[in-house]
């Protein structure tokens, strides 16, 4: 079998049941958002690592080395605010083509700083290597929380209402007009998708305090597309989930662009990823003060854009005519 064919969360399902479980130092492993590691008696370490990949996740001459250490700090400083974590500290490794100008490096290391400090982060290490073909920049992220404050994927139950920051669909929108030059979008618009892909604001203060309120029954970031997520979510938690299309935040522009490129006015949303808000459930009778005090607290706005269900049917998306469609989890895959 060939890797394309497992596909990503085949391979780490494998990867994972190769490896021993977890020592009793270990909260949460593989699997969440990030690693739940033993710190004090009153607080965990949390751990994270994401990779940009030249040809995978950026086109070197198309986006600023600047924003490129900015995007690959902000990514993993996402992974920390969905589990409710403060971020601490980082490591920087890179690989790199012989060839590449030396002023590239000093940008991106300017880039990496400059969200470091925006989110009290310091830098304390890493590793360079030579590679052959294109270059990468791998970033491993330590923050930490009170035990009680860490919300997982695990946590949504039935009746619960699901949540978002921000808007959706923005990011997708942005790699869209970079990719296929007939596509067109207002000079307005088509500036604040380039900058949601190219620089994505992580929800760090929004999610310390969502941890910190303990309200919240499950998070995660929307890396892979709100629908990706939401499925690993509701897989987690062994629940299933209903959206209302009217209710997501999703710019006019975004679902006009969404239509002329795929057909589906809401798939960027849906489907398109690098969004990098949160997405959390809190039961009924929370959730509208939760939002509420989110928004004023931090002046993001949240939105409730649906309902968990009992996990004996399928996620769906209520369209704004009524019509209940099936809801696949066909977010980001690597080797899909």
């Amino acid at each position: 079998m060939k890797i394309d064919q497992l596909g990503e969360f085949g391979l780490i399902d494998r990867i994972r049941s190769s490896l021993p479980e977890p020592g009793p130092n270990v909260v949460v492993g593989i699997g969440d958002d990030v690693a739940v590691l033993e710190g004090s008696a009153e607080s965990v370490w949390l751990a994270t690592c994401d990779v940009q990949v030249e040809g995978a996740h950026f086109i070197r001459g198309s986006i600023p080395p600047r924003s490129l250490g900015r995007k690959a700090l902000a990514i993993n400083l996402s992974d920390i605010a969905s589990a409710g974590g403060i971020p601490r500290f980082a490591l920087v490794s890179l690989g790199l083509p012989p060839d590449l100008e030396v002023g590239f490096i000093d940008e991106l290391y300017a880039g990496l700083r400059e969200e470091g400090e925006r989110y009290g982060v310091e830098i304390v290490g890493g590793n360079i290597s030579k590679s052959r073909l294109s270059m990468f920049i791998d970033v491993f992220l330590l923050g930490e929380t009170l035990r009680d404050n860490v919300v997982l994927r695990s946590g949504a139950k039935p009746g619960d209402r699901i949540m978002v920051t921000g808007s959706l669909g923005d990011a997708a929108a942005g790699v869209a007009l970079l990719l296929d030059g007939t596509l067109k979008a207002e000079d307005s618009y088509a500036a604040t998708a380039r900058e949601r892909q190219f620089l994505p604001t992580p929800r760090v203060k929004e999610g310390a305090l969502i941890g910190a309120l303990r309200q919240a029954n499950a998070m995660i970031d929307v890396s892979d597309g709100l629908a990706g997520d939401l499925g690993h979510l509701c897989e987690k938690s062994a629940v299933c989930a209903r959206l209302e299309a009217e209710r997501l935040p999703v710019r006019p522009e975004n679902r006009e662009l969404s239509q002329s490129a795929r057909g589906d006015e809401w798939h960027f949303a849906l489907h398109g990823g690098e969004d990098y808000e949160l997405l959390f459930t809190a039961p009924i009778g929370r959730a509208e003060r939760l939002a509420q005090r989110i928004t004023a607290e931090t002046g993001t706005p949240v939105t409730i854009i649906g309902d968990i269900l009992p996990p004996d049917q399928p996620n769906q998306l209520v369209l704004p005519d009524g019509k209940a469609i099936t809801l696949g989890a066909t977010g980001w895959d690597h080797f899909k």
